[in-house]
């Protein structure tokens, strides 16, 4: 049967955007490509209907696989779930398709910001905007782990943050089904910044999202990667000859072959944070706050960059750390909880065909949504200030760049 919607196609255009064809809502202008992922190509655009300068991620034929549409239904399917100013909100979707038969492409309208993290990284930061966009990604995180959402991959690619240092999460991370065993085939992903559980497949909470933001802060101190890993072996193997060889008590969690290539490598002291993360690589200590010192950073530092997760600090705990707690406001840390996720989707086994009217649906409700008055339920998570461009990030580091 033939699922129509009543579209005219005089509210779209095309353009070409780089190697790329947008047929977009008329409403958004002057598009200009900003990057490329796996998922498909994103621009900066103009709404003239809200006045904003967004983002619109366009995702080529998302069902062109059972991977790829299971992925682009949960992205899109969370993105509606959370409402946090610490994570990406979605403001629109659409397609210019007009029927399920012919739905190929799906885009995406997000709030538009200055840069990803990997660009603050070679920056100077101080302590109080270091330690401000570490309680943000905290806040973000905690978020999703309120929905059931343990995200397990995040890295500064997928950090994005504004001149004025506010940042959000682009991406709700792995689906709790996907595969991260220890003898997997490697394949190309960025896991300098996966947690030692993820690493060995083993079980894990909500804290190995803390391993991450522990490597994040390692690299905004030193300017560079902290566990460069070429593939997960070698990514062990630079986190024990760093931190040292885990306890006993560790290994018998392992499973047994895990177990025993990690039993069998060299033992490794370790090093202590005072030699890992000497005073030099540290901005001077604020005047301002008390918390906000080289040794406190330190401290967190040394309590999120645990290898065994039962003695790594949890979430709740390193928003009530001195270094963290600066920033401290109720109703950012606890915000309203968002609809629990439902997890059967992880699960969920279907045809790509299947996948493929799952999402069409998704998008043809936000379009009905989007109609009536109303919709925008995410504006007020940041869409607003996008338009301060001419405020380049580097206004971020004007202020340390002189020491």
């Amino acid at each position: 049967m033939s699922h129509s919607s009543g579209k005219h196609p005089s509210q779209y255009e095309t353009v070409e955007v780089g190697d790329s064809t947008f047929t977009i809502l008329k409403r958004y202008q002057n598009l200009r490509p900003i990057g490329s992922g796996a998922q498909g190509i994103v621009c900066a655009a103009y709404d003239t209907i809200t006045d904003t300068n967004v983002a619109i991620k366009k995702l080529s034929r998302p069902f062109q696989n059972v991977t790829h549409a299971k992925r682009a239904y949960r992205e899109f399917v969370l993105m509606k779930l959370v409402n946090h100013k610490n994570i990406i909100g979605l403001l629109n979707a659409f397609t210019p398709q007009r029927s399920l038969e012919e739905f190929q492409d799906v885009y995406l309208v997000m709030e538009l910001m200055d840069a990803n993290l990997c660009q603050v990284i070679q920056m100077d930061l101080d302590h109080e905007r270091m330690s401000y966009l570490l309680y943000q990604m905290l806040c973000g995180i905690k978020h999703l782990h309120s929905a059931g959402i343990i995200h397990r991959d995040l890295k500064p690619s997928n950090i994005v943050v504004k001149s004025d240092c506010t940042l959000k999460i682009l991406d709700f991370g792995l689906a709790r089904t996907a595969g991260t065993g220890f003898m997997m085939t490697p394949y190309v992903v960025t896991r300098y910044y996966r947690a030692p559980e993820v690493i060995l497949g083993m079980g894990y909470k909500e804290n190995v999202d803390i391993w991450s933001v522990g490597c994040i802060m390692a690299e905004l101190i030193r300017g560079g990667v902290m566990f460069p890993g070429s593939d997960h072996i070698d990514q062990w193997n630079k986190i024990i000859e760093q931190l040292g060889t885990p306890s006993q008590e560790f290994m018998k969690r392992l499973q047994p072959t895990v177990r025993n290539y990690v039993e069998n490598r060299p033992k490794y002291a370790g090093y202590n944070f005072e030699k890992l993360f000497p005073d030099v690589l540290f901005p001077p200590d604020s005047t301002e706050h008390q918390g906000l010192r080289s040794s406190y950073s330190r401290d967190l530092l040394s309590k999120m960059l645990v290898v065994d997760p039962d003695k790594r600090i949890s979430v709740d705990d390193a928003l009530m750390h001195p270094y963290i707690n600066v920033w401290y406001d109720e109703s950012e840390v606890n915000g309203a909880a968002p609809g629990a996720y439902n997890h059967a989707v992880d699960e969920k086994e279907h045809t790509v065909d299947q996948w493929k009217e799952l999402i069409y649906n998704e998008v043809m409700e936000n379009e009905m949504h989007e109609k009536s008055p109303g919709m925008q339920n995410h504006t007020s998570a940041g869409a607003e200030g996008a338009t301060n461009n001419e405020v380049a990030m580097d206004a971020m580091a004007a202020s340390n760049k002189g020491r």
